[in-house]
């Protein structure tokens, strides 16, 4: 096969095309205020980019290896979601003063808690029993409640200034710390330790490779990382086109604002989403619990900080602390998620626990 039949076959497929739709999409409807028809058909190329994001996900993972391959993913979808979050603060005033906590917090508990019971549950059911390494997923999931803590937690309680806010030091402070425990934790992800973050077998042991599945071709994994971009971008931009459609909706409903946030991190973690699943299904519990708990850190880890630059010029107020109800929340899902990593395996109950903290979270979402 010559060099120009190999990238028409590769055009073909639609894991090029729905990505190049998507983005089409997005370009078309920018700015503008959407029909009900076109929302539809925004949503529709916003469910087939997820579709092409996991894809290209995971050829890129296949090529460049665990953890390496989660990782990538993790930091796409963050950055992104980052880009989404500060482009609806510009234009929110004080009615998006809570937006970049209620994004965060909700990616936390759609991570830590939807996505890891979900994977424990589908990775039970395959094998009767989840396995793991402990070590690697304990100490990502230290580094998610530290940063939560530090992040979210602790604007209640400070005096500096009222209602749940950071001073310009403590938020400074709160975004150095949060980009040197993501970027310590990265370091010891990819380098100096690791096999912690690898599949294991059911012995324990480290599994390198993915088992009976053959490499991506050279022209499809230097192709799959642009299209992963691409895709990413095209989700999020998506779902900011029909982001008024939902706000308009939440807010006829007469549900609170927070559901927003909620929203908004269910869609761009979709992709994340059904990685995990998929790479649970083939009993890679490790690959799942990596995206998972790398996702919900680089949430906090790149947002904060990125927040906290933006407040440079972003008008209005900048509400990080959490509510009682959300901290309690938080509370019990670090509890759990330790006894659940403690002793390396999971059966269907664990998984069935924590899917049982997300339903409560989104349950208080819609009525506090």
């Amino acid at each position: 096969m010559t060099w120009s039949d190999r990238i028409r076959s590769l055009v073909s497929k639609w894991t090029v095309v729905v990505p190049l739709l998507a983005l089409i999409a997005l370009v078309l409807s920018w700015g503008r205020s959407l029909p009900g028809f076109a929302v539809a058909l925004v949503g529709l190329c916003l469910a087939g980019a997820v579709l092409a994001a996991v894809h290209h996900a995971e050829v890129v993972a296949h090529r460049v290896g665990e953890p390496f391959g989660s990782l990538i993913l993790a930091v796409a979808v963050t950055v992104i979601e980052v880009a989404l979050i500060v482009t609806l603060m510009v234009g929110g005033g004080d009615k998006a003063a809570t937006l970049a906590r209620d994004t965060v917090f909700a990616a936390v508990m759609i991570t830590c808690d939807g996505i890891v019971g979900l994977c424990l549950l589908v990775g039970a059911l395959r094998s009767r029993v989840a396995v793991f390494n402990p070590e690697g997923t304990g100490a990502a999931l230290a580094t998610v409640a530290t940063l939560a803590t530090l992040t979210l937690v602790l604007p209640t309680f400070t005096t500096s200034k009222p209602a749940q806010q950071f001073s310009p030091a403590q938020l400074g402070f709160a975004a150095a710390a949060s980009l040197i425990l993501y970027g310590l934790f990265v370091t010891v992800q990819t380098v100096r330790h690791r096999d912690s973050f690898l599949p294991v077998t059911p012995e324990g042991e480290v599994r390198e490779e993915e088992p009976h599945v053959p490499p991506p071709g050279h022209y499809a994994a230097l192709l799959s990382p642009v299209l992963l971009v691409v895709s990413l971008v095209a989700v999020v931009g998506d779902a900011k086109a029909v982001s008024p459609t939902i706000e308009s909706g939440v807010e006829s409903a007469g549900l609170p604002q927070a559901v927003v946030g909620v929203v908004i991190a269910l869609l761009v973690l979709l992709p994340e989403t059904l990685a995990a699943v998929r790479a649970a299904r083939r009993d890679r519990v490790q690959t799942s619990l990596n995206l998972a708990l790398g996702s919900a850190m680089a949430s906090i880890g790149l947002t904060i900080p990125a927040i906290a630059l933006a407040t440079v010029w972003l008008s209005g107020p900048l509400v990080l602390g959490l509510n009682s109800t959300h901290m309690v929340l938080l509370a019990l899902t670090v509890v759990v998620g330790a006894l659940t990593v403690a002793p390396g395996r999971a059966t269907l109950l664990q998984g069935g626990v924590h899917l049982g903290i997300f339903a409560a979270f989104v349950f208080l979402a819609i009525s506090p």
